[in-house]
């Protein structure tokens, strides 16, 4: 009985995949790799990490190609002239996220800002999230939060550097001042350090590593619905349970701030929005911001958009539900783009107006560009400042330093030592008041 039943589920499958290849039958498509297998398509072709598998296939396809998964069909992008048409001209029509099961679970039912669809609650919540979060006013506020955090970083530094040059890990210390960063602006708490252990930590940090690892898992179920029947590898499951252990920790700190009125914190300030308009920014709205602010960091390849109608890419044709993916990563190292790319030649971007939006894309482009770009610019500029400024840099041996990406959804590199010593300034700077 099972089996006929499942049998029956596979036939159906079978000509729900036939149609759909049947009606796309006159269009013409961007390029795609042969062969391509029954009911799998080019699932063969991939190999992680992803971008480098898209780079090569780029490299025989061309800058805009095609690849089948299932019922659904992606195409793939890494050319600047074509991201300039996708998000440009088809902006709107390309506005669209796919409904990827994970986004179900920690986007609050595609109600997040980065998993909802376009539309009219889309462009409300990203003009709170522009003007209310991370407009200028609103980012210089938390400047001293910024400072303090760096200052802690090199304080740490400094304590093993004095002397002479010492060998550091520096992924870790990133890690830290990032993510205390934007959870003391969102809730005036530090999670990361040796210095905080306490229960309330503990548990954020579980739950930091977990999502990260349940990001970095693809789920067949998203390209093959009938995996969903019989939740491959338990992953519908486990995502089930982390939402509603996030969605746990979440509201715990939105009644703390509740209760304990007179903060400056970000969910503070959309707390006291709540209260003029209820109906509008409730807790899930609230708990939505908060996750989306901190679950996407800077990766290869950008978050995947969705047709929502027909239309074209130059010469090819886009059907309605396509999933379009940017490989930031390969336009970031074309030498047809870049002289040397892949050098650090800093002073390529002091010619102003030279590197236009479609050359650089670590925030993305168009309507559903990342939100937080002031943010990152402000973090990143301080802290690699602060860092050439208060301290001497070497290789931690005579090898070049070794660029193979590590694993997860921003490829870090692993390990990131090097050594440094503390300079003369620092010692001052440290002495003064903060």
């Amino acid at each position: 009985m099972e089996t006929s039943w499942l049998y029956g589920l596979l036939s159906l499958f079978v000509l729900a995949l036939a149609f759909k290849f049947s009606s796309q039958g006159k269009r013409k498509l961007p390029p795609s790799p042969a062969p391509a297998l029954p009911l799998l398509g080019h699932l063969h072709h991939l190999k992680l990490p992803l971008h480098l598998t898209y780079h090569n296939l780029s490299k025989k396809l061309g800058p805009i190609f095609s690849l089948r998964f299932g019922t659904r069909l992606m195409v793939v992008v890494s050319s600047p002239a074509i991201v300039e048409e996708c998000f440009t001209k088809n902006d709107i029509v390309l506005a669209n996220r796919p409904r990827f099961i994970i986004a179900k679970y920690i986007g609050y039912n595609y109600t997040s800002l980065v998993a909802s669809p376009y539309g009219e609650y889309w462009r409300n919540l990203r003009r709170l999230t522009t003007i209310e979060i991370f407009s200028t006013a609103r980012l210089n506020k938390f400047q001293s939060i910024r400072h303090d955090e760096v200052r802690l970083m090199l304080k740490k530094l400094y304590k093993t550097s004095y002397q002479d040059f010492t060998r550091v890990e520096l992924r870790p210390r990133f890690a830290e001042l990032t993510f205390n960063n934007i959870m003391r602006m969102v809730a005036g708490k530090r999670y990361f350090g040796e210095d905080e252990e306490n229960e309330e930590a503990k548990q954020f940090r579980e739950l930091t590593d977990e999502v990260f690892k349940l990001g970095g898992v693809s789920n067949p179920a998203d390209f093959f619905p009938v995996f969903r029947w019989i939740d491959y590898k338990g992953l519908e499951k486990s995502l089930a349970r982390f939402g509603a252990e996030m969605d746990a920790f979440l509201q715990r700190l939105i009644d703390e701030h509740r209760r304990d009125k007179g903060g400056n914190t970000m969910i503070d300030h959309l707390l006291s929005l709540q209260e003029s308009e209820p109906e509008y920014y409730t807790d899930v709205i609230i708990k939505g911001i908060i996750m989306t602010f901190r679950l996407f960091p800077a990766a290869p390849l950008l978050v995947p958009h969705e047709a929502s109608a027909d239309c074209k890419l130059g010469e090819y044709d886009i059907p309605r539900g396509t999933i379009l993916q940017v490989n930031a990563w390969a336009i970031h190292r074309d030498p047809t783009v870049w002289d040397d790319p892949t050098s650090f030649h800093p002073e390529r971007f002091e010619a102003a107006g030279e590197v236009g939006p479609t050359k650089l894309l670590p925030f993305g482009m168009g309507r559903r560009s990342c939100p937080g770009n002031g943010l990152a610019n402000r973090v990143v500029g301080l802290t690699l400042a602060s860092l050439i400024q208060c301290f001497e840099w070497q290789r931690t041996d005579d090898a070049f330093v070794d660029m193979t990406e590590g694993k997860g959804i921003s490829r870090p590199k692993t390990p990131l030592g090097a050594r440094c010593k503390a300079r003369n300034v620092l010692e001052k700077a440290l002495t003064q008041p903060a």
